[in-house]
C-alpha cells in the first residue's frame, strides 16, 4: 500500500538556537528556507529547540510541511521544563535522553543532507558530523556565526569530504543545489 505522505527528502537543519549571533536578514532567510523545503517535499529534521531550527521549520508548518525534532531530553516533561524547548511546531518529537552532543550525532545522522544557518559549537558539532558521514551539506552564507567561517575552516584540513558541500546565500538557490546533489545519489543506487 502507498503511503498517503509523498515526501522525498529528510534535510536537517543546523543554526544558532540564539538569534542575537545571527546576521541581518537570517531570520527571512530562514522563513524563506523552511517554505521552500515544504514546497521541495522534505522533511525538516531539527534539534527541535529554538532560534534557526525554530524558525525554519514554523515556516514550513505554515507551508504545509513536516517537521521531525530530536530532543536531547528523555521525555516531553524534560524537554519542556529542564531544557526550556518548545514543543509546536513540531509534529513528531524523538525523546532521545542524549543531552545536547549525542542528540546532534542521532539527529544528523538521521538525515540525507544537512544545512547550516549561522550556528556557534552545537551548529559546528553537527557540520563536523554531517562531514564525517558523508552527509550533504548546504551551507546559507551571510547568516554569521560557522556558516561564514565553514570555507576558511575547510581550508585549513587536508581530508576531503565523503559528500559535496555546497555555499550560497540565497536559501531558494541552496536548497536546489542539495536536491540536485541528492538525486544523482539517488540515480546511483537505483544503477
Amino acid at each position: 500500500m502507498k503511503s498517503k505522505f509523498n515526501f522525498k527528502y529528510d534535510i536537517a537543519v543546523s543554526g544558532s538556537s540564539n538569534m542575537k549571533i545571527c546576521a541581518k536578514g537570517t531570520k527571512e532567510k530562514a522563513l524563506e528556507l523552511g517554505k521552500e523545503l515544504a514546497k521541495n517535499k522534505c522533511i525538516v529534521i531539527s534539534g527541535a529547540t529554538d532560534g534557526i531550527p525554530f524558525v525554519v521549520s514554523c515556516a514550513n508548518r505554515e507551508a504545509g510541511g513536516f517537521n521531525l525534532g530530536f530532543s536531547p531530553a528523555i521525555s516531553k516533561s524534560e524537554h519542556v521544563k529542564s531544557y526550556r524547548l518548545p514543543i509546536d511546531p513540531y509534529d513528531v518529537i524523538v525523546y532521545t535522553g542524549e543531552d545536547y552532543a549525542g542528540r546532534d550525532v542521532i539527529m544528523t545522522k538521521a538525515s540525507e543532507a544537512v544545512i547550516i544557518i549561522s550556528g556557534e559549537t552545537g551548529t559546528m558539532h553537527e557540520f563536523l558530523t554531517a562531514f564525517e558521514t558523508g552527509k550533504v551539506i548546504g551551507v546559507l552564507e551571510g547568516t554569521g556565526g560557522i556558516a561564514d567561517k565553514a570555507k576558511e575552516f575547510l581550508r585549513g584540513i587536508k581530508k576531503k569530504p565523503k559528500a559535496e558541500i555546497f555555499f550560497n546565500n540565497d536559501p531558494k538557490k541552496l536548497l536546489k543545489e542539495i536536491i540536485g546533489e541528492l538525486i544523482k545519489k539517488e540515480k546511483k543506487i537505483k544503477k
